[in-house]
């Protein structure tokens, strides 16, 4: 594999993974996108302030802001003053998981990636080799996490 396929396939598991999540009561999938890009941004830097997010994750100012936004009001982040700049905030995952990131964590990907899978026909894949497939993701995500690829932008930059 190199580092286009990867890239590829990476992109293919969003949007399996997109799918696999139950719908917001608003917004759209490309929102959905940036507010998960911003808090897995969070979570590997706590404590952050929307510029720092937007120069990690390239995304814009105003679309961090956005996606700060809506994670505050679903209870899944919160801000507080920067002491060393009050006209800054420092953005924070919330310790206790909101009730949407409690409904999100319950839903497996199982139905999304049998469809994934599925023939162009819509022929049903084989349960073995969804289950093969499962298993494979359960591995990466164990020993590729949000922190290691934060380490690995984090070493980009220097």
């Amino acid at each position: 594999m190199n580092g286009v396929e990867l890239f590829l396939l990476g992109r293919t598991l969003m949007k399996i993974g997109e799918q696999a999540m139950p719908r917001p009561k608003s917004g759209s999938p490309a929102s959905t996108r940036s507010v998960l890009v911003v808090l897995g941004d969070l979570v590997a830097h706590p404590g952050t302030t929307v510029g720092e997010v937007a120069a990690r994750t390239g995304l814009p100012q105003s679309q961090v802001s956005t996606a700060v936004a809506r994670l505050e009001e679903a209870g899944s982040a919160e801000t507080e003053p920067d002491p060393a700049d009050r006209r800054r905030r420092l953005i924070r995952p919330t310790a206790k998981p909101s009730a949407r990131v409690t409904e999100v964590r319950a839903t497996t990907v199982d139905d999304a990636l049998t469809a994934a899978m599925a023939d162009p026909d819509g022929t049903t894949p084989d349960p073995d080799a969804v289950r093969e497939v499962a298993r494979a993701l359960d591995l990466l995500a164990r020993r590729l996490t949000p922190q290691l690829a934060a380490r690995a932008r984090d070493l980009d930059a220097t």
